[in-house]
């Protein structure tokens, strides 16, 4: 998954602190030359930061200290020039970028190699027959949160097809009711929106792309007209709250508040792990309601993107960081992040809340739709300066300015995607 945003908004400063608290685990047994530490990078912050301190808590006593490192948006890092402050695994929020570190990974323990082949993440852990990372939490990217109460108000419900979303969003307008929050702020909510509308539309074309060497979505007559899709809903009058300038400002947890806290919105896209944030700042703990992103026409599977942080062992990889990858990979070591909600594990369909049980449930049925974060495998084409960049400038082209403007832009996003693409 595309990480910038909840990574950035949660730091708040946490980071130095929080790795010296873990339990146990420090950096100090380095300097005095006592039981190395196994060090792990980490991209959370805040919230998800002590969710995964309770994990590493609940392992109980380990024959070695752990040390957790919070890198944020720059977990690339933990890839850098080898040194004894140099993080012993890493868990990566982008598992496309395996790939390109190969030279730098340690291959993963045999009894553990399977569990990098489950199904979407052997085409992104396995290369020539080689595992080398091992998922520790999914993220399912079609979730859309919303309001029941608007829904009621207005006498409408969850959509089916995407063409009820675009009437159900004329319903709420015509109301003076906002129907989207979007957190523009973060470009990977921007690139998750045009994913499940390309995956919907034409999955021949967002598989094509996602196993290209070197992929060329401009050039995609199917692509276009999924950019055309996703202006109509964004051209709409009315339909984001705040506008194109609040939009660009907010980030997920601000467009969730814009929905559950102020109520300034009905709706908004935001992956299972907003969960928490979602109840911390709902005015009314039973007024949140959940659907999936709907099919694209009649008689089409609806789309279901993943993302997720995998486990992966820098090189050389050490005994004890083998034993704690071997440690958190057991099934039940996650159970306290789940108990706090926002957390879905690869193949599990219980524990969770209501809400989660239904996605995990989606993740596993049979004839879904389910394709890999298509932005997190096109490289530096899918980052922030290539689709996220291209997608904001869409946005502020056609935001809530009528669909009259979104052919036009179109074609303007499709050349500034050809110029990043050479």
């Amino acid at each position: 998954m595309s990480p910038t945003s909840r990574r950035t908004v949660l730091q708040a400063g946490a980071a130095a602190a929080a790795t010296m608290a873990l339990a146990g685990c420090s950096g100090t047994e380095d300097v005095l030359g006592l039981k190395r530490s196994v060090r792990i990078a980490v991209s959370w912050s805040s919230a998800e930061l002590r969710a995964f301190h309770s994990v590493l808590d609940g392992l109980g006593p380990l024959d070695y200290p752990v040390e957790v490192v919070p890198l944020g948006d720059d977990i690339s890092t933990a890839f850098g020039p080898r040194s004894t402050r140099r993080p012993d695994i890493v868990m990566l929020p982008q598992p496309g970028l395996v790939a390109q570190h190969l030279r730098d990974l340690e291959s993963m323990p045999d009894d553990l190699a399977d569990r990098g082949r489950a199904r979407l993440w052997d085409e992104l852990l396995v290369h020539d027959g080689t595992t080398y990372g091992v998922p520790f939490k999914t993220a399912h990217k079609s979730a859309v949160w919303y309001r029941p109460s608007v829904f009621k108000q207005v006498g409408v419900e969850p959509p089916k097809l995407w063409s009820d979303w675009l009437k159900l969003n004329r319903s709420l307008t015509r109301a003076g009711i906002r129907p989207l929050a979007l957190a523009a702020g973060d470009g990977w909510v921007l690139t998750d929106f045009l994913e499940n509308v390309l995956l919907g539309s034409s999955p021949p074309t967002y598989r094509a792309l996602s196993t290209a060497t070197h992929p060329r979505p401009s050039q995609q007559p199917a692509f276009a007209a999924a950019l055309r899709l996703l202006g109509t809903m964004w051209s709409a009058p009315g339909t984001l709250a705040g506008g194109v300038e609040r939009s660009l400002t907010q980030q997920f947890p601000d467009a969730i508040v814009e929905v559950f806290g102020y109520r300034r919105a009905a709706m908004v896209l935001a992956s299972d792990f907003a969960e928490p944030v979602v109840h911390s700042f709902a005015a009314d703990p039973a007024d949140i309601g959940l659907f999936t992103f709907p099919s694209t026409s009649p008689g089409t599977a609806a789309p279901v993107v993943v993302g997720g942080d995998v486990m992966v062992l820098p090189k050389p990889a050490t005994d004890d960081a083998k034993d704690l990858v071997r440690r958190l990979a057991v099934p039940t070591a996650v159970d306290p992040w789940i108990a706090t909600g926002g957390f879905l594990a690869d193949g599990r369909t219980t524990g969770y809340s209501p809400e989660l049980t239904r996605l995990a449930e989606q993740l596993v049925t049979p004839g879904t739709s389910l394709q890999f974060d298509l932005s997190d495998r096109l490289g530096r084409l899918g980052d922030i300066n290539g689709l996220w960049r291209v997608l904001t400038d869409f946005l502020v082209r056609i935001g809530n300015r009528g669909s009259d403007l979104v052919p036009d832009a179109v074609d303007a996003a499709l050349a500034e995607l050809k110029k990043v693409e050479h």
